[in-house]
């Protein structure tokens, strides 16, 4: 079967990924579902427990024509039933009239994409897991290296890098908890037949369901959900939020990599994103791909928000939708977290830089700094509106700010200041702090 070629996760994507979504394994997924149905309903005597077991045997790839099966699908619109009649065609007389008995195509398709989801899953929370070590080295080298937190793209006041990534650890915890909950919800079977009534199956239905259920690893439900696609659609959403948190490290990396402020980079290597006609080059490759890979997943992620649509008890168009997003949605998170999970390991960091750029402005950083130790004598308009006159002055005149506050201000006005200037790393606030709580959040629930 011809595949489009897609060069972002051939290039950044994550191999563990494109193989849980692969053909072969989507296939198993559905022989799997099929074997766990046979052996339910043989225990609860649906059908007799020798059947049962021809038909749990016949389950195996060995006995599907992938090829076959996808031209046959094309002309039914959906694969279980040349899937069925392909395991029907390697067992006698008798149990081939057995395989499938009392299901629905969806049940076969939703049980196998659970099966699916739930292993994704597993693959994220993984790779989040080894990002998130990568940034707590980060947060625990780096707690007491001070450097300009900025906001609006401009300086601010002091921080530390530590506290800088403490905040993407956070977020980085909260989006464990979040692969957690989204694995709860949607590994659940189904298996309710055509019209969700279970009908076909007879009055052994939920014993059969919760029977599939315990065989496959998944939680059984009374109530039908093929055209409630909440799970799925959070399933989604998942990827895309976790794509987004990779996608805000790597801009971090790109803003502080430019050029002209130097203070990280991804680490190098021969060639490293280099550039085919500027030698100098060493683009941040990882983190462009990163950015790529979450940009794609958030504008494919809303399609499931019309697959949600689905109307009566049967979807007429909305569920394809889920066929072509969840796969791309599943690799396009796991190759972000993976990419940024490597940026992040080999991140260089240079508190010189760091330093040299906090006294870029001739210490305008500061004054937040020198406004709150003139507040308590002066009172925080008075001593907003000087420091303000000051900061205006020296940025006129490429003056220090101690400087020119010195002439904006009375003797008497100074006194409560102290020496001066004031130096960055005396105002940094709770950033130590910060870094150690999530630190220790992030290693608690391990």
């Amino acid at each position: 079967m011809r595949q489009t070629f897609k060069l972002l996760p051939e290039l950044f994507g994550d191999r563990a990924m494109t193989e849980i979504f692969s053909a072969e394994r989507t296939v198993l997924a559905w022989l799997r579902t099929e074997a766990a149905l046979a052996r339910a309903q043989g225990e609860e005597g649906v059908i007799s427990e020798a059947d049962a077991r021809a038909i749990e045997a016949a389950c195996v790839p060995a006995n599907i024509d992938l090829p076959r099966l996808w031209s046959e699908a094309v002309n039914v619109g959906y694969p279980i039933l040349p899937l069925v009649r392909m395991i029907a065609a390697a067992l006698p007389e008798g149990p081939d009239g057995r395989v499938h008995y009392g299901a629905t195509t969806q049940d076969i398709m939703d049980t196998g994409l659970a099966l699916q989801m739930g292993e994704a899953l597993d693959r994220l929370g993984a790779l989040l897991g080894s990002f998130g070590d990568a940034l707590a080295r980060l947060v625990a080298g780096h707690a007491g290296t001070v450097v300009a937190a900025r906001t609006h793209a401009q300086q601010a006041v002091p921080t530390t890098f530590g506290a800088k990534a403490a905040v993407l650890l956070a977020e980085v915890t909260r989006q464990r908890d979040r692969v957690r909950g989204a694995a709860r919800q949607v590994r659940v079977v189904s298996l309710f037949g055509a019209g969700g009534t279970s009908a076909a199956m007879g009055e052994r239905s939920r014993q059969v369901r919760g029977r599939v259920a315990g065989a496959l690893g998944l939680a059984t439900t009374e109530v039908p959900w093929h055209v409630a696609r909440d799970g799925v659609a959070e399933f989604g959403l998942t990827c895309a939020s976790l794509a987004a948190t990779a996608a805000r490290f790597a801009r971090e990396v790109v803003d502080l990599s430019r050029t002209e402020v130097g203070e990280v980079r991804e680490a190098g290597g021969h060639h490293r994103g280099a550039s085919s006609t500027m030698p100098q080059k060493a683009n941040p490759i990882g983190c462009e791909a990163v950015v790529g890979m979450s940009g794609t997943a958030g504008a494919l992620s809303s399609g499931l928000f019309r697959a949600m649509e689905a109307g009566h008890e049967r979807a007429a168009g909305e569920w394809q939708v889920e066929w072509y997003v969840v796969p791309l949605l599943a690799e396009l998170a796991a190759g972000a977290l993976a990419t940024a999970a490597d940026v992040a390991a080999g991140l260089r960091v240079y508190p010189e830089a760091m330093r040299a750029n906090l006294d870029a402005e001739g210490g305008l950083i500061m004054a937040e700094a020198y406004m709150m130790r003139l507040a308590p004598a002066l009172g925080r308009e008075r001593a907003h509106d000087l420091v303000y006159k000051a900061a205006h002055e020296a940025r006129e005149r490429g003056r220090a700010l101690a400087d020119a506050l010195r002439d904006v201000a009375g003797p008497d006005e100074l006194a409560s200041l102290g020496p001066l200037p004031i130096a960055p790393e005396s105002y940094i606030g709770d950033a130590e702090a910060i870094c150690a709580a999530a630190l220790e959040a992030w290693r608690g629930d391990e």
